[in-house]
């Protein structure tokens, strides 16, 4: 009926015009009521593809530029919604460079919300950021109470990814109250998904969360909305249910997505589906039922180019790997979420930097403007002075004055430009301490609920395992904890470290008074790079040693010791008392351990050699400069 009533609309705009335009003008309008009235529907694609491209050709032969602007942004849409996301990019600035040199505020505003979207699905927060933020910036001079509102939405959307969730909170709710006032229902939808999204996480205040997200539900079924606003809503309703821990639900509203995904032709839209029902099953221990939904996620982001959530998804295929007892291709998709996470912490870091020195160069412009004002009245001052002074004399006091304001306004600008970069370099080092800070607390998380697992078990293996985890875990949070109390923000004094991680091992196997461990080393400072998989490799062996070369009372003693032989080479010997080979671990074993021990020697280029004299020592040399 929709589809009859959107035809009978064309013949008549169609019939209304003919006498007035020719040929190609009525076919140019009729292309453009068409693909607004169809842009939405996924089953009509490939006619949209096409109608946008003619509608695009026959706007250029027309020299309609407004029209043409019109048709880049369907195609972009088109692209955006179906197709593929850098070439929405393209069409999406052709259209922005003819609303910007045509100076139409409104349609440049909404050409930078577009943007801020398409940024935002390629995790490309700094560029997302901006491009909202030129879009507030045009609603505001306009005093556009909708499209500024969006903006507060948008702005909300933005700082959830960044973490600010209570924040984004705020801005939502400005976004809300607007939006109530002028019946703006349809953005009113959006903005309360974005709040719910924030209030997902903020101290897990789940009913709040649920209470906005059935608020967006009930007035996309309001207004008869059931494509992809509505369905983002569905699956966000999902994720607080998954939280809840209602997973029958949260199933339910994912599955709903994905058939209406399939339905609609969707394929950029399965991926939340296929990574949250992964995600649940997850959550439920059902690792091999996970594991399809979660792989078949990451290759439709790789497909499609929105990396939004690649991280995550790599990061529970590792967890689920890890489960299954497939450590080989769990180390390998956790190397790629380590990978995909630093380049996302990267743009959201960026996107805060980018932020500052926005406001930073507001203040430079405020500055500028002051600086003008007192140059003018200076100027009228000099001109009275030349009248009273004689020729000969005003050049001369005048040139010696032009060189003394030239003068001091150099030192000036020098001094205010060392100070901002002072302050943006301290900048920089708190924001870098605060990351490594948060990276040791959340260690320091994952160790807890370890040991709060642990210690629930009754299996001694199994135990064994959960606190060999747990010593893992500590010794990468010791280094982070090292980086942002030390002084040097790109290295770690390995002394320090092995004391500390020596001190934490024993506790956990409560052998102070039984083992002593030694460093016998100089102080010797490594990068993070080198230093983590170095502690890793200790961390085994201190671990190991504690379990079976010092049993029942025995007493004895560990001594570590790390040395640079030269500029590209590091010697590494753990040597223990301990009753030797025949109840010690051998490098050639096959547990988890040993295979880990191999594989970040292999990652440093290095060697292993074993002996077993008056106890057992491990000899390792690597070859950094090769490693890096």
């Amino acid at each position: 009926m929709k589809t009859l009533t959107n035809i009978l609309l064309v013949l008549c705009f169609s019939t209304s015009i003919l006498f007035t335009q020719n040929p190609k003008e009525v076919r140019l309008d009729t292309l453009l009521v068409w693909l607004d009235n169809h842009i939405a529907i996924p089953q009509d694609t490939l006619g949209i593809k096409q109608s946008a491209y003619k509608a695009i050709q026959l706007s250029k032969t027309l020299d309609k530029t407004t029209d043409l602007a019109k048709s880049y942004s369907f195609m972009a849409l088109y692209h955006k919604e179906y197709g593929v996301i850098d070439s929405a990019s393209y069409y999406y600035n052709k259209a922005k460079a003819i609303y910007s040199e045509e100076n139409d505020l409104n349609a440049l505003a909404h050409t930078y919300i577009d943007l801020k979207a398409l940024f935002t699905a390629k995790a490309d927060y700094n560029e997302a950021k901006a491009n909202i933020y030129k879009a507030l910036d045009l609603y505001e001079q306009q005093n556009n109470k909708r499209g500024i509102a969006n903006c507060y939405a948008h702005i909300g959307d933005l700082l959830y990814y960044e973490n600010n969730y209570n924040e984004a909170i705020k801005y939502c709710d400005k976004a809300i109250e607007i939006q109530k006032k002028i019946n703006a229902k349809e953005d009113l939808a959006r903005s309360y998904r974005f709040k719910a999204n924030s209030q997902l996480f903020t101290g897990f205040d789940l009913e709040n969360a649920l209470e906005s997200i059935n608020a967006s539900i009930d007035i996309y079924q309001e207004l008869g909305e059931t494509g992809i606003p509505y369905m983002a809503s569905l699956n966000w309703r999902g994720n607080v249910y998954k939280y809840m821990e209602r997973y029958d639900k949260a199933i339910a509203d994912y599955q709903a997505n994905y058939d209406n995904s399939l339905a609609m032709g969707l394929e950029r839209y399965l991926i939340p589906s296929l990574g949250n029902i992964g995600h649940v099953y997850v959550m439920q221990g059902n690792y091999e039922k996970a594991l399809p939904y979660n792989l078949q996620a990451i290759d439709l982001i790789k497909k499609t180019g929105r990396n939004r959530n690649l991280w995550e998804n790599y990061m529970h295929v590792s967890e689920i790997y890890e489960s299954l007892g497939d450590y080989k291709n769990a180390l390998y998709y956790h190397q790629l979420y380590a990978s995909e996470h630093e380049s996302f912490k990267d743009n959201v870091i960026l996107s805060l930097e980018n932020e500052a020195q926005a406001k930073y160069e507001v203040g430079q412009k405020n500055a500028t403007i002051l600086f003008q004002d007192e140059k003018i009245d200076q100027q009228q001052r000099t001109k009275i002075l030349y009248i009273i002074l004689t020729g000969l004399l005003a050049i001369i006091l005048f040139g010696l004055f032009y060189n003394y304001r030239k003068r001091k306004k150099r030192n000036e600008q020098l001094v205010s430009l060392n100070s901002e970069l002072d302050k943006k370099n301290q900048q920089n080092e708190l924001l870098l301490k605060e990351i490594h800070h948060r990276v040791k607390n959340n260690l320091e998380l994952v160790k807890s609920l370890i040991a709060l697992q642990s210690a629930q078990l009754e299996d001694s293996a199994t135990k064994d395992a959960m606190i060999a985890s747990q010593n893992r875990v500590q010794s990468m949070g010791i280094i982070h904890q090292k980086l942002y109390q030390g002084e040097n923000l790109g290295s770690i004094d390995m002394k320090s470290y092995f004391i500390n991680l020596g001190d934490g091992i024993l506790d956990t196997f409560d052998a102070e008074d039984k083992v002593k461990i030694e460093c016998a080393m100089e102080q010797l400072e490594l990068d993070v790079d080198t230093a983590v998989p170095i502690g890793l490799i200790v961390n085994e062996l201190l671990t190991n040693a504690l379990k079976y070369a010092f049993p029942k009372d025995r007493k004895g003693n560990i001594e570590i010791s790390l040395s640079r032989v030269n500029q590209d080479t590091l010697s590494l010997k753990i040597k223990d008392d301990g009753i030797g080979k025949t109840e010690g671990i051998s490098a050639t074993g096959t547990g988890f351990g040993t295979q880990l021990i191999k594989l970040l020697t292999h990652q440093l280029n290095g060697k292993m050699e074993e002996q077993h004299q008056n106890g057992t020592s491990f000899l390792f040399e690597f070859n950094i400069k090769s490693a890096a």
